[in-house]
């Protein structure tokens, strides 16, 4: 098979993204001794400017070392190449003389390689393997790097609220995810009973209303004296805005390098803040936004998550010698397996989180939800019951 592999990463680092590349390179040097492993700097940037790390000389002892740390030990990029980008990633390609190119990362990565795909005629074998604490790559169940956020983010909200309970008020937990809400739904995981935290989960799939958020808030604390909420970045209203629209005045939005408003930082959080000011005034209350710290937390590296990440790298050099396509990790017969799928399933699509996955009539987990949190993030601490 190749004599040459080019592996790199792409979108936001997580606590696990690099068990794929070390997963893969080891698993090259076992299939095709003597065989070339590139690793290019900043995903497809470096394909185009020439610039790798040559994995195939590095000690398994120190590649196994990166794989267990966190962040993307090549480097990542946001570009989102279109057809010219691909032509010069094509072009550098074939300078290497590649016979497959592994690109490690989410919606946006699998897009590249399809595009890479189409262009090629054959000639490289495109293999997308995937990494998203978003968790939403369709095809798959679960995605490297959603159980360690999940599990950062759960715990986050456990120990709020039992911060909330000793000095009750309101809490609004701002959480990454610009079109699925699975990651902000996993606050919910480690939730004891309907006593605790988070007691209020607002996600992209469902339409949000600034009014309709403060009466929830008003009658929690009636009910339980604090509210604890979890809020998706990405939430929207009825018109499709993100709600940093509808908050955040018009001269003060921000906007990243591909046009997309910037969910994440101060803006949102004073957003937030000014709502319960004025719905809720005199009420104790904090907006934090948990930023990047979930997807990349030295702390909450699961081990589960850490073993499918390089079993995803180990499988990507068998779909590379199928001929190329994406890993999807599917959940049969009671455990993880990990499947070969055309990357045309995956490419550019969002899978969103299933609408049974939340109460009919309330901002909460259903018990579908709950299930699927709790077999991919089990509770790992037992606390006591506070007496207030």
């Amino acid at each position: 098979m190749a004599a040459k592999f080019v592996i790199a990463q792409g979108g936001g680092p997580t606590a696990v993204i690099n068990q794929t590349v070390v997963g893969a390179a080891l698993e090259i040097r076992r299939r095709h001794p003597g065989a070339k492993v590139l690793g290019s700097r900043h995903g497809v940037r470096g394909i185009r400017d020439g610039d790798y790390v040559d994995l195939s000389e590095i000690p398994e002892e120190q590649l196994r070392l990166v794989g267990a740390t966190p962040g993307a030990a090549l480097g990542s990029t946001r570009d989102k190449p279109d057809a010219a980008y691909c032509d010069l990633v094509l072009a550098g390609l074939k300078k290497e003389g590649a016979d497959a190119f592994i690109y490690i990362g989410g919606n946006d990565t699998s897009g590249t390689q399809q595009i890479l795909t189409d262009a090629s005629g054959g000639s490289i074998a495109f293999v997308h393997a995937p990494k998203t604490i978003d968790n939403d790559l369709m095809e798959n169940d679960h995605t490297p790097g959603f159980i360690s956020a999940g599990e950062f983010v759960a715990g986050a909200f456990l120990s709020v609220d039992l911060d909330f309970r000793a000095l009750p008020g309101v809490y609004v937990g701002i959480v990454m995810g610009r079109h699925a809400g699975f990651l902000t739904a996993s606050a919910a995981a480690w939730r004891a009973d309907e006593d605790s935290g988070p007691h209020l989960v607002y996600v992209p799939e469902r339409a949000f209303s600034v009014p309709r958020f403060i009466d929830d808030v008003r009658a929690t604390l009636d009910r339980h004296k604090r509210c604890i909420v979890a809020v998706s970045e990405g939430v929207t209203t009825e018109d499709g805005r993100a709600v940093v629209e509808s908050l955040v005045p018009p001269d003060r939005l921000e906007r990243d390098a591909h046009g997309n408003i910037k969910l994440s930082g101060s803006d949102l959080n004073m957003a937030f803040e000014r709502a319960l000011a004025e719905g809720l005034p005199g009420k104790r209350a904090r907006v934090d936004a948990l930023g990047y710290l979930p997807r990349g937390y030295v702390g909450a590296i699961n081990s589960t998550d850490s073993s499918e990440a390089f079993e995803a790298g180990v499988f990507a050099v068998e779909v590379a010698a199928r001929g190329g396509g994406s890993v999807a990790l599917k959940h049969e017969g009671g455990k993880t397996v990990m499947r070969q799928v055309p990357l045309d399933a995956v490419a550019g699509k969002t899978r969103h989180m299933p609408d049974d996955f939340m109460q009919p009539d309330a901002n909460q987990l259903s018990d579908t939800g709950m299930a699927y949190l709790k077999r991919l993030v089990p509770a790992k601490y037992q606390v006591g019951k506070p007496f207030v």
